[in-house]
């Protein structure tokens, strides 16, 4: 094999309803390693590539929030299986993207790819933590179960750029939410190659949408949209963090301040605290009917 051959640059593109357009505006930007290095011309979405993005996750939420939690968690172990199958390259992307050395990159990688598994475990499980049966006075039942909120705009973090992104991505779309997912600006690659393993694991088109590009430019439209449920501003700082709930509350989302949590570190137990952010709780009252001597109509 002849050692002139013509290297294959990839083309990044971004992920949207199922689907690999480039930006609508035509920008891209050039993103480099820790070194400074070129790596790749990444989209630089638009105002309106953000907007396709809503009506892509809306679309999508009424079949996806309408399956059932066995199959979310399905889907999530397969998105697992497809990123074990593919992980030398994300191992490469993310030791560019973070400056790491390659074995400090396949821990991350392999972290990554046990949050979702960790997640597919709970799907069908956190109804029983946050619902259950209410005690009431009278002849009752009262039944509170978890409801998804609907179509989360998530500001991933800037620094953590695939296992920070797979922490804040995977409980929302868990718990039957779809998402609308604005990458690490400064490292997007690991995010935008995460779409192609969504696109062939079996998750619905629009279930999941990622952009990249300035954060501020994106998150400012999101943050503000009408038909935007909940806003996650983990990778906001503390100014756009501001600006951006104030937006929000025009249609009384519900928003995820930053923690002090979110911080580069990713490892540690997620805990449920992200499964239960973006849920809302529906309780039922139903008669138990007449009852008889012995308390019970049944």
């Amino acid at each position: 094999m002849s050692d002139n051959r013509l290297s294959v640059f990839k083309t990044y593109k971004l992920y949207v309803g199922g689907k690999f357009p480039r930006s609508e505006s035509g920008r891209v930007y050039e993103v480099t390693d820790s070194k400074g290095t070129w790596l790749a011309n990444a989209p630089q979405s638009s105002r309106k590539d953000a907007r396709d993005a809503v009506v892509a996750a809306r679309k999508a939420f009424g079949g996806w929030s309408g399956a059932t939690a066995y199959n979310r968690g399905q889907i999530l172990y397969r998105i697992a299986e497809m990123l074990e199958g593919r992980k030398d390259q994300f191992v490469r992307e993310v030791a560019d993207a973070e400056g790491l050395s390659k074995s400090k990159a396949v821990a991350v990688v392999d972290a990554a790819i046990d949050r979702w598994v960790w997640y597919a475990g709970w799907t069908d499980k956190i109804g029983q933590i946050v619902g259950g049966a209410n005690p009431v006075a009278g002849p009752f039942f009262n039944l509170s179960t978890p409801e998804p909120t609907g179509v989360v705009a998530v500001v991933a973090p800037q620094k953590s750029s695939f296992l920070g992104l797979v922490s804040v991505v995977a409980p929302v779309i868990a718990t039957g939410n779809t998402a609308v997912v604005i990458a690490s600006a400064d490292a997007p690659l690991p995010a935008l190659s995460l779409g192609e393993v969504l696109a062939t694991s079996d998750l619905p088109g629009g279930v999941v949408n990622i952009l990249s590009g300035k954060t501020a430019e994106l998150a400012a439209p999101l943050a503000s949209h009408q038909d935007v449920n909940a806003i996650d501003l983990t990778g906001a700082d503390a100014g756009l963090a501001k600006e951006l709930e104030i937006a929000a509350a025009d249609n009384l989302k519900r928003v995820r301040r930053p923690q002090a949590v979110d911080g580069d570190d990713w490892s540690a137990d997620p805990g449920t605290d992200r499964l239960t952010a973006f849920l809302e709780t529906k309780t039922v009252w139903h008669p138990t009917g007449a009852l008889g001597a012995s308390g019970s109509s049944y």
